[in-house]
């Protein structure tokens, strides 16, 4: 594999700049760009230059949890989703957390609370650090377990 790290179809990722640690993601090769679930999307000056202020429902399935972020405005850009529709939306450059790696992706902002997963991680985003499994779920998940499972019985067997 090269260095490269397994995925599976979907993965828990985490975005460290608007203190989320865990939100459930789709794999999504046929997506150029990431996207990630906002709402609330109000556009304000800063430094004279362009940001976004917006909420995300971080959990599935749950509206009651909200966490409010903000975030410098790459740009505006015009995304078709995989029914053909057109819609503008902001881009912003975030941090995004793979089990151990931390890598910097555009991401473009949209309502997703309709649709089943919060995320959708785009092959811009994955470069050409991974492998995508399509029959596995959370491999980097399960990955980080393994290694603190066998970090917990080599610590134990030394004592």
């Amino acid at each position: 594999m090269n260095g490269k790290k397994a995925l599976g179809w979907r993965e828990w990722i985490g975005f460290p700049e608007f203190n989320i640690p865990r939100i459930k993601a789709k794999i999504d090769t046929g997506a150029r760009t990431s996207a990630l679930h906002a709402f609330s999307l109000t556009p304000f000056m800063r430094d004279e230059k362009p940001w976004v202020r917006f909420a995300i429902h971080p959990k599935q399935g749950n509206t009651e949890n909200v966490v409010e972020c903000e975030a410098p405005v790459k740009e505006q850009r015009v995304v078709r989703d995989s029914g053909g529709h057109e819609e503008l939306r902001y881009v912003i450059d975030t941090l995004i957390r793979i089990g151990d790696d931390v890598i910097r992706s555009e991401v473009t902002l949209t309502d997703r609370d309709s649709m089943t997963f919060r995320v959708l991680l785009g092959r811009t985003a994955l470069r050409d650090n991974y492998v995508i499994y399509p029959d596995g779920s959370y491999l980097q998940s399960k990955a980080r377990t393994r290694v603190k499972a066998r970090n917990l019985s080599t610590n134990e067997s030394q004592t």
